[in-house]
C-alpha cells in the first residue's frame, strides 16, 4: 500500500501554504479567536472565506451540481489540514453536509448544499438533551405532525452555535409508542423559526479565556428551548421515524476529516515544538530520556489516528460499506488525546496548571487548558462506551446486549 501523496496532492498543499501566507493574517486570525463560536469570524474572516471560496478550495469533494468541486476527499482533507492547523475552520464536518447528501431529498440538497458550502448557512447540533448525552435514544424532544407542519416541544443542551448559526439539525422523538431507538426523526429549519430560545452556558474555558490553539477551547455553548414550534413537514430529513439511522449515519460521516484528527493529534504536535526549542528553570525537557521516550510512544500513536482518518476516507471514497470504522475511530482518538494531555501534565510538573494570564505560564497556557478540554472528547458526538458498543455489535459481530435480555425472557 502507497501511503504517499500524488505529485499534483502535493502541489495542491504548496499551493495552499502559498495562500495562507499571504493571506490569513495576526488580524483575521485575532478576529476568529474574538468571536465566542467555532464558526467566528467578521468582516475580515468573510472577506477571507470569499478567497477561499473562488479558489474552489471550499465542498472539494461535493458533487459540482450541489456547489462542489466533484474532486475526491484526500484533496479536501489537504487543503482542510493546512487551513485548521493555522486556526481557519474550512472544512464541512459537524456541518450536517454529508447526512444531507446521504439522506436528503434532491431538492433539499440543492437548498442546503451550496449554502453550506459558501458558508450562508450553518447548522447547529440539537441532539443532546438534559436526560440523555450518551444515552441519546431517551431523549424527550417531540415533534408532533398537525396536518402539513410538526409542533415541536423540548430542550436541548450543549446547541454550540445556536446563537450564530441560521440552522438547525434537530432529533425529536415522533412516535412515543415506538421502542426506544424507533420512533425518532431529524429535521432541519431556520433559528429564526417562532418559539426558539436560546440561552447562553459559559465553560471552563471562559475566565480566563483560553488561549489560541486550544482544544476545545471556546468559551461559551447553549442550551435551547422549543415552545410550540411548527416546521414545514419539508423540513423532515430522511423518512419519519428512521432518524436514529439518519443521525448515526451524519455523526459516522461528519467523524471523516481533516478537523476531527487534528483535534486528536494537535497536543502532541504542540509538545513536540515546544520541546525542541524551550526550557524552564535551566530544564530542558526534550533532553530527558524518559520524557523522549513518553513523547515517541504518543507520537506513534498519534500515526494511528492519522491511518484511521485515511482509512475511513478511502472507504467513503471508493463507495465502499462505512459501517464501524468512524465508531472505532472516535474511541481511539479521544482517549489518545486524554493521555497525551495527561502525560504532558507530568512533563512539564506544576507549570502545566498555570492558566492563561499566570506570568509563569507555559504557551499562555496551553497546555493546562487543554486539560480541562480534553476528557469532552470521550463525550461529544456520541460517547466512546457507546462506539465500542458499536464496534463490537457492528465490526466484530458481538450479538446486542438488548438482544441477549430478550432471549433470556424469552427462554
Amino acid at each position: 500500500m502507497d501511503f504517499a501523496y500524488t505529485p499534483e496532492q502535493e502541489a495542491l498543499r504548496r499551493d495552499v501554504r502559498r495562500f495562507i501566507k499571504d493571506n490569513v493574517t495576526a488580524d483575521v486570525v485575532d478576529e476568529i479567536e474574538r468571536m465566542d463560536h467555532p464558526q467566528g469570524g467578521g468582516p475580515l474572516v468573510d472577506a477571507l472565506f470569499k478567497k477561499i471560496h473562488a479558489r474552489g478550495w471550499l465542498g472539494i469533494a461535493y458533487p459540482k451540481e450541489y456547489g462542489g468541486q466533484g474532486g475526491d476527499r484526500i484533496s479536501q482533507y489537504i487543503v482542510e489540514e493546512e487551513f485548521v492547523r493555522v486556526g481557519v475552520p474550512v472544512g464541512l464536518g459537524g456541518s450536517g453536509a454529508p447526512a444531507i447528501m446521504a439522506a436528503g431529498t434532491e431538492e433539499q440538497k440543492r437548498h442546503f448544499i451550496p449554502k453550506l458550502i459558501s458558508r450562508e448557512f450553518s447548522l447547529a447540533l440539537g441532539f443532546t438533551e438534559p436526560s440523555g448525552g450518551a444515552d441519546l435514544a431517551s431523549l424527550r424532544c417531540s415533534a408532533v405532525r398537525d396536518g402539513d407542519h410538526y409542533v415541536i416541544n423540548g430542550q436541548k443542551m450543549y446547541t454550540s452555535t445556536a446563537h450564530a448559526s441560521t440552522h438547525i439539525y434537530l432529533m425529536a422523538r415522533t412516535d412515543r409508542n415506538a421502542p426506544k431507538h424507533e420512533g425518532i426523526s431529524i429535521f432541519i429549519f431556520p433559528m429564526d423559526t417562532p418559539g426558539i430560545t436560546v440561552r447562553p452556558l459559559w465553560t471552563i474555558q471562559n475566565n480566563p479565556k483560553a488561549p489560541p490553539g486550544t482544544t476545545y477551547g471556546h468559551g461559551r455553548t447553549n442550551e435551547t428551548f422549543f415552545d410550540d414550534v411548527r416546521v414545514h413537514k419539508s423540513c423532515l430529513l430522511g423518512e419519519e421515524n428512521k432518524g436514529w439511522r439518519v443521525g448515526s449515519m451524519g455523526l459516522n460521516l461528519d467523524r471523516v476529516g481533516a478537523s476531527r484528527y487534528l483535534i486528536s493529534v494537535r497536543r502532541d504536535e504542540d509538545i513536540v515544538n515546544w520541546v525542541k526549542t524551550e526550557s524552564f528553570d535551566g530544564f530542558s525537557p526534550g533532553n530527558d530520556p524518559a520524557i523522549r521516550d513518553k513523547i515517541a510512544e504518543m507520537w506513534i500513536e498519534a500515526n494511528v489516528c492519522r491511518l484511521m482518518t485515511m482509512r475511513s476516507m478511502s472507504i467513503v471514497e471508493h463507495g465502499g460499506k462505512f459501517t464501524y470504522e468512524g465508531s472505532a475511530e472516535k474511541v481511539w482518538a479521544p482517549e489518545h488525546g486524554v493521555r497525551t494531555t495527561e502525560a504532558i501534565t507530568q512533563m512539564l510538573g506544576p507549570y502545566a496548571q498555570l492558566l492563561n494570564g499566570s506570568a509563569h505560564a507555559i504557551r499562555n497556557g496551553l497546555f493546562a487548558h487543554n486539560v480541562m478540554g480534553s476528557f469532552q472528547s470521550g463525550i461529544n458526538h456520541g460517547s466512546v462506551q457507546v462506539m465500542r458498543d458499536q464496534v463490537a455489535r457492528r465490526g466484530l459481530g458481538l450479538p446486542s446486549s438488548r438482544g441477549s435480555k430478550k432471549a433470556t425472557k424469552a427462554e
